[in-house]
């Protein structure tokens, strides 16, 4: 979400094939002689399809860069490469960005793909968007056409961020003729193209046939919504789906150790799993309240206790992919004593109001027992994930606690944000933004590296754990992502052997 760059870690991969032939799913072309299908399975289903006004990160994860592209995108690495754009260019000043598009794209309505796509898209972005994170293109001063080919982007000031919210949703390329029900029926270039959307079960996407780039392998994606991990594990076992995108219950990896049947990935994400303290109110408009909290947690054995030890302890809103990640672990340690010496004798009544998925729900039960060893009795409220969630906690700031995934990349912004969830309020802390986003590279490493130790000293939240990223899929299955560093998952690499 982001911002809610709360991704619900989600997820499982199903895989079915299809009949032979160009079957009503329209996956490849009609000289295809063999179709295959994938199923992949989430846990959080998108309210809607328009990534520019409804908060979320499920609507980007199956969206972007499937349907949707930017002149950039993000590798596996976290390095930025070219997409729509061939190349571009940056000025001495670092205020202009000149971008050289690629001449054969095509939006899935036909229209071809050119510069006034991006003055439009950029341009929209400032007027249309309801999302906060349109703040990072408030450094945009104008983008023009040069010719069909070339789009210039002039910036108010230098922004080391910029190129880097052109490859999360902000940059998200539109058609001038595709942008009238963005919630149903989106229009974008990629590989693949929106098939059907059975509300409350599946999203199918068909394989774009006139894409521009390489095609897709598979000639329909379906993403199917569960609710259960377990069932999801259980399919898995009895052959019903092929692989686990994004592993529920990190305990259940023993039951696929056969490496005759499975394979298991495991790499990295920018999913912090936030322990959410509201700093607008009381208990938590305290420092001592929420720096007693840090100290009372045990990171080390909840990770082992919720999430089988799986993930990385951080400390801050930053994961090691960034330059200027610390290990700041050894802020608060587990020290009970401490965090009772901080509540001076006061014991606490809180509501942690959290999203009903897995890692939320485990993760509080511990949080929750832990608390109670200092005299902090925290009332746990699981609330429907997306809606009721994004409605009590995220807009309305109607809690106390909560636990969320932030899974966006280079997101330690949102605390910048005074009206966010968190409701933290530092000037300090976004002038050392705003210093970071216009200085050298260094300077840019500097500056955020005191940011993220402002924010672990101000105890603005708690880090519990960096997600991992989990996956389990039967042999056979490739192109599956080690690392899921950016907002998408992308399935253009997925394949059958």
């Amino acid at each position: 979400m982001r911002r809610i760059g709360i991704w619900i870690a989600a997820g499982g991969l199903l895989l079915s094939t299809a009949a032979c032939g160009g079957g009503s799913d329209g996956g490849a072309g009609p000289s295809t002689p063999k179709t295959q299908s994938l199923s992949v399975g989430f846990v959080a289903e998108p309210a809607n399809l328009d990534f520019t006004s409804t908060e979320g990160a499920a609507i980007p994860q199956a969206l972007l860069v499937n349907v949707y592209e930017g002149l950039v995108k993000l590798d596996q690495d976290g390095t930025i490469v070219p997409l729509l754009a061939e190349k571009w260019d940056v000025s001495e000043d670092r205020r202009t960005y000149t971008f050289t598009l690629r001449k054969n794209a095509t939006f899935s309505s036909g229209a071809a793909f050119t510069a006034d796509d991006v003055v439009f898209s950029l341009d929209r972005v400032k007027s249309d968007w309801k999302l906060k994170i349109k703040s990072q293109l408030d450094v945009v001063d104008k983008v023009e056409k040069k010719d069909d080919s070339t789009a210039v982007v002039t910036l108010k000031k230098p922004s080391n961020g910029f190129l880097y919210s052109m490859a999360t949703r902000l940059g998200a390329m539109f058609s001038r003729t595709g942008v009238s029900d963005l919630a149903n029926k989106p229009v974008g270039t990629g590989p693949y193209v929106l098939g059907s959307w059975r509300r409350g079960d599946s999203i199918q996407l068909n394989a774009n046939t006139s894409y521009w780039g390489a095609k897709p392998a598979l000639s329909a994606i379906t993403l199917k919504y569960f609710k259960d991990a377990t069932a999801m594990n259980n399919a898995l076992l009895s052959g019903g789906i092929e692989a686990i995108s994004s592993v529920q219950a990190p305990e259940s990896l023993q039951q696929f150790a056969d490496p005759n049947r499975f394979q298991t990935i495991e790499g990295t994400t920018n999913g912090e799993v936030v322990l959410s303290m509201n700093n607008s109110r009381p208990p938590f408009d305290d420092i001592k309240a929420r720096q007693a909290v840090r100290h009372a947690i045990d990171h080390k054995a909840l990770l082992e206790t919720a999430w089988a030890g799986r993930g990385q302890l951080i400390g801050s809103m930053a994961p090691p992919t960034d330059p200027w990640y610390e290990d700041r672990t050894g802020d608060y340690p587990y020290d009970p004593a401490k965090a009772k010496a901080l509540l001076g004798g006061r014991t606490l009544n809180v509501k942690m109001r959290i999203p009903n998925l897995p890692y939320a729900v485990a993760s509080a039960q511990v949080v929750k027992s832990q608390l109670a060893q200092v005299g902090i009795t925290a009332e746990i409220e699981p609330l429907e994930f997306p809606a009721r969630w994004l409605d009590q906690v995220f807009t309305k700031g109607d809690y106390d606690l909560s636990i969320i995934n932030h899974v966006e990349p280079r997101d330690m912004g949102i605390f910048a944000d005074k009206s966010y969830y968190f409701r933290y309020d530092n000037p300090e802390f976004g002038k050392l933004l705003a210093s970071a986003d216009e200085g050298t590279e260094q300077q840019q490493i500097d500056d955020l590296k005191k940011a993220a130790k402002l924010l672990s000293d101000d105890a603005a939240a708690d880090w519990l754990f960096l997600f991992p990223n989990l996956i389990v899929a039967k042999k056979g299955v490739t192109g599956l992502p080690k690392n899921a560093i950016a907002e998408s998952f992308d399935f253009t690499a997925l394949a059958k052997q």
